[in-house]
């Protein structure tokens, strides 16, 4: 019996960014499949951010098709994407500094309400609903996140690493079914980055949650990856295991340069 057929979450053809005469992605094709943790690397200006801005909808692709669970999203709106369930993080912080960690949080909530803003001035009925379900979502993220300390603090507050946790809740609290992290554990300590990758583990295997990351740190890479694509000049130049593309001398020459991919 041939084996069930998944469709991916995420399934990009072929996609291209021009900005004027320059092509900072070209001819892009990756997939995350269900279930899955995968990485996007590159040396810097590869394309990658850019990448993710496509994905995401933050940029429309110039050519190629961009499909989320099979859907494609030819059209829509960065707003929309969310609501079809996009969580990302960013590189820079995009935080409300002067916000609590809970408010922050709760940002993260306002795709999934639905009622009208006249409802909120009365908190009642669907509105009323709504708000404390969100709550409760907030409550939870922060719980599995280990920041009940932190919640009611601004977080113009918190350390570099906390905060960076509470952008993580941010996305989770959207209820994605992917989730897109860009740079997560840049500036981290190694204590702070082993709890981030044991969290992002987490992620795909208690919410069944499919992650995409943009990540430098090669150790977090090959420890995380189901797979991983390598970008270079905006091509994408080798995809396969963390094993196979760290043998890859394509990715060896982009990394080191041709000297020292054959030292």
């Amino acid at each position: 019996m041939s084996a069930v057929q998944q469709t991916p979450v995420l399934e990009a053809t072929r996609i291209s960014k021009r900005f004027g005469g320059v092509k900072a992605v070209n001819d892009v094709s990756l997939k995350v499949m269900p279930g899955e943790i995968v990485s996007l690397i590159g040396p810097n200006g590869a394309g990658k951010t850019t990448t993710f801005n496509l994905v995401s909808g933050v940029l429309p692709p110039s050519d190629g098709q961009i499909r989320f669970q099979g859907r494609d999203t030819a059209g829509l709106k960065s707003h929309q994407f969310a609501r079809l369930g996009i969580g990302r993080t960013f590189q820079n912080l995009a935080l409300f500094r002067h916000g609590t960690v809970v408010e922050n949080l709760l940002v993260g909530r306002h795709i999934h309400f639905r009622y009208p803003v006249w409802e909120s001035l009365v908190y009642w009925g669907r509105s009323r609903r709504e708000e404390i379900a969100a709550r409760e979502k907030v409550e939870q993220v922060i719980e599995f996140l280990e920041i009940e300390e932190l919640r009611d603090k601004p977080v113009s507050q918190l350390a570099y690493g906390q905060q960076k946790r509470v952008e993580l809740g941010r996305a989770l609290a959207c209820e994605p079914s992917l989730l897109l992290l860009d740079e997560i554990v840049a500036g981290m300590n190694r204590e702070e980055k082993e709890d981030i990758a044991r969290f992002t583990l987490d992620i795909r295997d208690e919410f069944g949650i499919a992650v995409l990351m943009i990540e430098h740190d090669m150790q977090v890479v090959m420890d995380l990856s189901d797979r991983v694509y390598v970008l270079d000049f905006g091509c994408l130049i080798a995809e396969g295991t963390p094993a196979e593309v760290a043998a890859n001398p394509a990715v060896l020459a982009a990394y080191l340069g041709e000297e020292g991919a054959h030292a």
